[in-house]
């Protein structure tokens, strides 16, 4: 097989941004997303495969097998696709703030941007594992990191080892039931406005960097209408492909899309575990049933 890889984003997508990564097989105190991701990009390398940086996909069609067009202009030609294209962080909303994006608001981790920040106030918005790894991560260099937290605490969506490493830091205070609502910089970030949804207070801030981890939605608005989605986007796979959208005799593979040859792994896939090792071993199953549907095992061809 000759596999070319597509990327628009950094190498590993959500994963490669991360400040640390410590539920991994076979890293017993965590690795950087960054050098997970990179491991694995020299890994695919050395077996053959073609990497495509900074360029995405744009459209997928079928036509005498399948074809995919690349937002450089190019056409790839293919026998069959796998989608791992992940999701994208979910966008805060507020108009200050996302003009600010890339000088002092970012999206993501952004583990770069961290030393930049020495003695200085940093904030975090976000209450899942990736905030919390990244509040510890900017708490290395700037004078206090402030976790933002719509929620009355962090049990509930975060693990526990991290609930209590956050909690011990003396550099690191957690606001809950609390929003960002503004900010404004001179072309870079220099104040953000808080407001309490208890009381509705609304107070100014000083603040030289914003993290934001909300959330994420797939990546999948690109996709043909043959390839069926749940309707927050993920693509259903398998046995949650509808009988009336699937076009062949045989039934789709588990990790099959609704288009035959098509096939979809990691946190793009819907009912997907959103974890790193659980990504990494659904695009390695996924190889079996590739191999399979290109030898023409069970296909029956259309109904």
């Amino acid at each position: 097989l000759r596999t070319l890889v597509v990327e628009q984003e950094a190498i590993g997508g959500q994963a490669g941004t991360s400040s640390m990564i410590r539920n991994y097989l076979g890293f017993p105190r965590g690795v950087t997303g960054r050098r997970l991701a990179g491991h694995g990009a020299r890994q695919a390398i050395r077996f053959g495969a073609s990497f495509h940086l900074m360029r995405s996909v744009v459209a997928l069609r079928r036509a005498d097998g399948l074809s995919v067009r690349l937002s450089s202009g190019v056409n790839a030609a293919a026998r069959s696709v796998l989608l791992a294209c992940g999701v994208s962080y979910r966008r805060l909303g507020v108009t200050a703030l996302e003009a600010l994006v890339g000088a002092g608001v970012f999206y993501g981790a952004a583990v770069g941007e961290a030393p930049a920040l020495m003695g200085l106030d940093a904030f975090v918005v976000g209450a899942g594992n990736s905030a919390g790894q990244a509040a510890l991560h900017l708490a290395r260099y700037a004078a206090r990191v402030t976790m933002v937290v719509r929620a009355p605490d962090l049990d509930r969506s975060m693990s526990a080892y991290l609930v209590r490493e956050v909690a011990a830091h003396d550099r690191i205070e957690v606001l809950v039931r609390s929003e960002v609502v503004g900010g404004r910089g001179d072309g870079h970030l220099e104040q953000l406005t808080l407001r309490d949804n208890v009381t509705g207070e609304l107070r100014d801030v000083p603040a030289a960097g914003l993290f934001i981890l909300i959330g994420a939605e797939p990546r999948t608005d690109w996709l043909p209408d043959d390839i069926e989605r749940d309707d927050r986007g993920f693509v259903r796979t398998g046995a949650e492909v509808s009988p009336t959208r699937w076009p062949l005799a045989r039934p789709p593979a588990a990790f099959e899309t609704s288009m035959p040859g098509v096939f979809a792994a990691g946190d793009v896939r819907r009912g997907s575990v959103k974890r790193v090792a659980a990504a990494a071993g659904e695009g390695a199953v996924t190889v079996p049933m590739i191999h399979n549907v290109l030898t023409g095992q069970g296909d029956r061809g259309p109904t």
